[in-house]
């Protein structure tokens, strides 16, 4: 409860900003977020129409100057997408908002033993797994297609053969690191090319009781993994290719790609050396897993 109490603490006075996620996808979106120092980012679906909004969460300091300034910063970065910021929706929100914002965050479910809470919900029922991850400053909460594509597919692997080596590469929150590690992954090792995600990377593995080793970087080490994951964009899983297939020791699994995206994403690890074993999908997002030999 300490948890919730310090985190709704910390988004008091804050401005929200929403925006149609078919304006910007998600993680360039938490980018721009979390380079105007955002405070949270978030994802919103209508069960009614399917539309997805992106949400941020701002500071809004202590006087109406501090607000107003902070109101034209996050202007300045949707112009700097190429957004018209006619479609963005800028809110001071109430008093009353912090404990509205975390009744949009629960537990989750995924594959046959995993279950992703933030830290004000309740523990997992009984029969799984309980991670705990609270919205913050690094991207991956669970809550997307492409990390629960993946967390499924971690699940599988380990279920048949717990990796003795896993790399994360672009781990984010640490979030597949850290199931990895729960479901008995050894010798587990997350990169991020941000020092704010190798920060939460930590910090989350401690509060999950996990050993693992969070590293700053943009390139896999040149030694071999048994299992490599990497839930990133497809544009840099391909310019990764021949780096990422090489770290590669028995298997890859791959997400952050459109179902579009498979065929290339493909091409380009067999063309490195790799196997193509399954690919999978959930709406429009797909994962890949491909194998050494």
């Amino acid at each position: 409860m300490q948890a919730a109490k310090s985190l709704a603490k910390s988004l008091a006075k804050s401005l929200e900003l929403r925006l149609d996620a078919a304006l910007l996808d998600e993680e360039s979106f938490a980018a721009m977020a979390f380079a105007l120092d955002a405070q949270g980012v978030a994802q919103e679906t209508d069960v009614d129409t399917a539309d997805v909004v992106n949400i941020a969460w701002f500071d809004a300091g202590q006087s109406p100057a501090d607000e107003e300034a902070m109101r034209i910063r996050i202007l300045a970065g949707l112009t700097f997408q190429n957004i018209d910021t006619a479609a963005a929706a800028i809110t001071l929100l109430g008093d009353d908002w912090a404990s509205s914002w975390m009744e949009q965050w629960h537990g989750k479910a995924v594959g046959e033993k995993l279950w992703v809470r933030p830290s004000f919900r309740d523990p997992a029922p009984e029969g799984r797994i309980d991670i705990v991850l609270d919205p913050g400053m690094a991207f991956g909460t669970g809550q997307h297609a492409t990390t629960c594509l993946c967390l499924a597919a971690i699940e599988r692997y380990c279920a048949a053969h717990p990796p003795a080596s896993l790399l994360d590469m672009g781990a984010g929150s640490g979030l597949l690191a850290i199931a990895a590690a729960r479901l008995g992954a050894q010798g587990v090792v997350a990169i991020d090319n941000d020092p704010i995600a190798v920060q939460a990377c930590d910090e989350n593995a401690r509060i999950n009781h996990v050993a693992l080793e969070s590293l700053l970087g943009d390139t896999p080490p040149q030694t071999q993994f048994e299992l490599v994951v990497a839930n990133i964009l497809a544009g840099p899983l391909i310019s990764l290719a021949v780096p990422l297939a090489a770290a590669t020791g028995r298997h890859l699994i791959l997400s952050g790609l459109l179902v579009s995206q498979i065929e290339p994403i493909v091409a380009a690890y067999t063309a490195a050396g790799l196997t193509l074993l399954r690919h999978d999908a959930e709406g429009d997002w797909a994962s890949v897993e491909l194998v050494r030999g």
